[in-house]
Formats: C-alpha cells, structure tokens, sequence
C-alpha cells in the first residue's frame, strides 16, 4: 500500500476530529485517522495531514459484505468497509479506496 500525505483542506480550528464529530475513526500505523468524504484525515499539530492510499487487493481475493469481518461505514448511496486504516468500496469488479 502506498501512503501520500498531503495537507487536508481545513485547520483545528475549523472542524475538530473526536469522538463525537461524526466521522469514523481508525488506528493507522500508531496514530488514529478520520474518514472524511473520500480521504482520512490525521492530525499533525495546528492542521491535519491528508491520507490517502490503494486498495491492497481485489474484490475476488475477499469479498467485503456483512459477514466480512470488517467494520461497515455507510456513504452516500452506498457501504464502505473500514479495512486497514482505509476504506473500501465495491466498484463492478474491484474495490475504490474511499
């Protein structure tokens, strides 16, 4: 998986990520991201560094669904699944990192 860090498009001081700020939060690699719209959002002292990154694996090596093990995060018209640090959507036959 590869990891880009780019500066998100808000500051602390304009949104706070937290338990209750309504965004799904997930342990990546020693520090918690929030998902947010298509990207995850990690805090890096006054701002927040953009996550982003590529799904690992197709939809015919694991099929994400309800019994899949993985965490379901809704979005839009559609599930997303919480796997790794990122998000996953079914997209005909592969996964979009969401």
């Amino acid at each position: 998986m590869s990891l880009t860090d780019i500066h998100a498009e808000h500051t602390t001081a304009e949104h706070q990520h937290g338990e209750s700020c309504g965004h799904v939060a997930v342990q990546h690699e020693g520090h918690v991201d929030f998902l947010h719209g298509t990207h995850r959002h990690a805090l890096h002292g006054d701002h927040y560094d953009e996550h982003e990154s590529v799904a690992e694996h197709t939809a015919t090596e694991h099929a994400h669904g309800p019994d899949c093990g993985h965490e379901a995060a809704p979005h839009d018209d559609h599930t997303d699944y919480v796997h790794d640090g990122h998000k996953h959507a079914v997209h005909g036959d592969h996964y979009d990192e969401h």
